[in-house]
């Protein structure tokens, strides 16, 4: 097939480009830059000009294509209401033109819109109410999209997708953490985050795009739930700093009263049992902890730097 792929060249966007290359697939990328263009055509990728703002220009690779994983996400947490509505325009124009074919759209979710301190499962439903859940809007795009004959499915990705240059929240923990000179967690840490490699997430969603049902929502878990005092003490040991307790207040001035406390503070453990039942997937990639001690996230010039969310 020939996949359109909008953030083709993030973090997790090169490795989905790589797992449809690897498969077969003819991929078309879209590139906002000079430099992304190149990266995407040195890898055999055919590149489509443009930006996620830019409503012909998507609509013209969807039309192209015999399906679509969209990835593209301004995640500047200062506009993030703003990118959330971007995103939704951009699946919706792309989506009119797949409509009536039955053609994939695969859009990328979270766990951490869904109901914390229990079990989540593919099943599970987003709290729409909360302020903090603002992109959970985009799953409801999802059965609009099957309704009108797209096969339209999500991801809903862990909060951490783990592996080598990954600049989410690991990233930002542990800048954060060695800046202030200690691994921090929430009172006795026991709750919990799930986590999956990034080649596992790629694979995930080829398979999505592959034989995913319309209307569906798929778990990129691999661990249900890493308990975050071991992410912190992970975190301690790879960059030789203490770990300690704090307070949700004690812990919101370390992160500098930053939009990181939430996610930091969430128990979020989630379950893939059905996705891995329904698509054949099995995560085989390294653990978070096993990531942590590696080296992965404190492999820099060794001057982190207070990040403002």
């Amino acid at each position: 097939m020939r996949i359109f792929v909008t953030g083709a060249t993030g973090f997790i966007g090169q490795a989905v480009v790589q797992e449809l290359l690897n498969a077969g697939h003819a991929v078309v990328g879209l590139a906002r830059s000079d430099a992304s263009a190149a990266a995407l055509q040195a890898k055999g990728v055919d590149v489509i000009r443009g930006s996620i703002e830019d409503i012909d220009v998507l609509q013209q690779g969807a039309a192209e294509s015999d399906g679509i994983i969209n990835l593209a996400f301004n995640h500047d947490f200062t506009q993030f209401a703003e990118s959330v509505k971007v995103e939704h325009a951009a699946i919706m124009a792309m989506g009119d033109v797949l409509a009536g074919s039955n053609r994939p759209l695969v859009l990328a979710s979270g766990t951490l819109m869904l109901p914390k301190g229990e079990l989540a499962t593919e099943d599970s439903i987003a709290d729409l109410t909360s302020p903090m859940n603002v992109r959970a809007s985009t799953e409801q795009e999802v059965a609009t999209l099957a309704s009108r004959g797209v096969r339209a499915s999500a991801i809903r990705l862990s909060p951490t997708v783990h592996d080598d240059n990954d600049h989410g929240f690991i990233h930002w923990i542990t800048k954060i953490a060695r800046t202030k000179g200690a691994s921090i967690y929430i009172g006795e840490g026991l709750n919990r985050w799930p986590a999956v490699h990034r080649s596992d997430a790629a694979r995930l969603f080829r398979l999505a795009l592959e034989k995913g049902t319309a209307g569906a929502k798929y778990h990129a878990v691999a661990e249900e739930g890493v308990a975050m005092k071991d992410i912190a003490e992970a975190i301690g040991r790879a960059a030789s700093i203490p770990t300690v307790s704090k307070t949700f207040e004690e812990a919101s001035e370390h992160f500098s009263g930053g939009f990181i406390v939430f996610p930091v503070s969430a128990d979020n453990p989630s379950s893939s049992k059905k996705t891995q039942k329904e698509l054949g997937w099995a995560p085989t990639g390294p653990t978070l902890l096993n990531d942590i001690e590696a080296g992965l996230y404190t492999q820099d010039d060794g001057n982190p730097a207070i990040v403002a969310f």
